[in-house]
């Protein structure tokens, strides 16, 4: 089939509400990058909706698929979203927006948060943290912040998500509105409101996180709450958690105050030995994230792993980084 064909197949799964063959048939056409792209801008006003949500999918996709045409496919949006008003195109268009990272996109779903129609915002929710940026504009946070008080569970809920572990936003009013949903009438909202807590280390989240380690049901994304929290009372719940999950390790080393010292001491003396031999070296750590990273230039190394490659030993990890390409 040709990819004019393949759009057409599209349109006709999404006409059928059939949503998990029209989104498989819009990934593989953003494959075909720029001629996908031609393909939706020339659809995406359309007098026929469903086109026109097929065509903002398509977008959306190409610019997941493709960095160097994502600017060009968040034009091609937010030209749309200027004279659109059919809810079905909107809630495509908010999606594709999301998928786009295009910090132009803000003032848009800023208007569409507080659009009459539950399923737009809905899409809202999900889509503004991904445009935020870790710095946001004042009036996406806000917006963001509403959307977290929304009379819609599953709004509330993403909304929740989305400033909690999507974004990396940080103050006064983040950490009030997270407090304010650990109070919510819903447990997922809960769960999302006390594990963005502790994606900012706020310390009076143990004792809730403590509560999510005891439940029955495994979840990957309280055990990285436990690891950025990083209190020693979290280990042996963290363990009996998730006792077969490769990845419990890491966040166990932030729990345990002697192993994150020897991980940091051996940061340091590799951080050291590498800039005695080469320039242009950092070492950091990423706000919200376990972990710390050594940096030569655009190359980079996750120190926990040379670590335990090398068995702690300095020297070896020093010629690792000085004569081998990162991974």
């Amino acid at each position: 089939m040709t990819v004019a064909e393949d759009f057409v197949a599209a349109v006709a799964a999404g006409r059928a509400a059939d949503t998990p063959q029209e989104y498989a048939r819009v990934r593989d056409l953003a494959a075909a990058g720029p001629q996908a792209l031609s393909l939706a801008v020339a659809h995406v006003a359309d007098p026929d909706p469903v086109v026109r949500s097929t065509a903002c999918r398509l977008l959306g996709a190409v610019a997941e698929l493709h960095d160097d045409l994502r600017a060009d496919a968040a034009t091609a949006l937010l030209d749309r979203a200027r004279v659109e008003i059919e809810p079905a195109v909107l809630w495509s268009l908010a999606r594709a927006l999301g998928d786009t990272r295009d910090a132009r996109a803000v003032p848009v779903l800023v208007d569409l948060a507080a659009h009459g129609d539950t399923d737009v915002r809905y899409m809202v929710a999900t889509a503004l943290p991904w445009v935020l940026g870790d710095d946001p504009d004042p009036a996406g946070l806000a917006a963001l912040l509403a959307l977290c008080r929304d009379d819609e569970v599953s709004v509330r809920d993403w909304a929740t998500y989305g400033l909690g572990q999507v974004s990396a936003a940080d103050g006064a009013a983040v950490r009030a509105m997270l407090w304010e949903r650990v109070a919510d009438e819903d447990e997922d909202v809960r769960a999302e409101a006390v594990r963005g807590l502790a994606h900012r280390r706020d310390p009076r989240a143990v004792p809730l996180v403590a509560d999510l380690l005891r439940e029955p049901e495994f979840n990957v994304f309280n055990t990285i709450a436990a690891g950025l929290l990083g209190d020693p009372s979290l280990a042996p719940l963290l363990v009996a958690y998730a006792p077969d999950e490769d990845s419990v390790a890491d966040h166990l080393r932030e729990c345990d105050p002697d192993r994150r010292t020897r991980r940091d001491d051996f940061a340091f003396d590799l951080f050291d030995a590498v800039a005695a031999g080469r320039g242009g070296v950092a070492l950091y750590g990423r706000r919200c994230e376990i972990g710390l990273t050594l940096a030569v230039g655009e190359r980079t190394w996750s120190v926990e792993e040379l670590l335990d490659d090398t068995g702690g030993d300095c020297g070896r990890a020093a010629r690792l980084v000085l004569d081998e390409p990162a991974t």
